[in-house]
C-alpha cells in the first residue's frame, strides 16, 4: 500500500477530496518523521512503536572483494509490531 492508496482509501471513507486526504496523509508521515529526527518514540497502540536505535561503528566485509571496511556509527529507525496487531495477522482466515 502507498501513500497515495492510504490518501485515496482516506477520501472514500470520510468523503472528503482526494487533494484534503493525501495532505492528512503526508502531514501524518512528516510528523512521524520529524519525531525519529528528534530521537522521540512513537507508539499507536494496538499497531506499534517506532524508535530509532542507534549502532556502534565496527568492522564488516564488503561481499565484492571479500576486504575488510569500516561501517561508521549510525541511527536506524526500528518498528516493533503491537500485540493486538500481531494477533489479527496470525489469526487472520484465509
Amino acid at each position: 500500500m502507498t501513500k497515495n492508496d492510504l490518501a485515496k482509501q482516506l477520501s472514500i471513507e470520510r468523503k472528503i477530496t482526494k487533494k484534503k486526504a493525501y495532505e492528512v496523509v503526508r502531514v501524518f508521515f512528516d510528523s512521524m518523521t520529524d519525531a525519529m529526527i528528534n530521537q522521540e518514540g512513537i507508539e499507536v497502540r494496538g499497531f506499534g512503536s517506532f524508535v530509532v536505535k542507534k549502532y556502534k561503528p565496527y568492522t564488516g566485509r564488503n561481499p565484492k572483494t571479500g576486504g575488510s571496511i569500516q561501517v561508521p556509527a549510525k541511527k536506524m529507525p526500528f518498528f516493533k509490531v503491537g500485540k493486538d496487531l500481531r494477533e489479527k495477522i496470525n489469526n487472520k482466515k484465509v
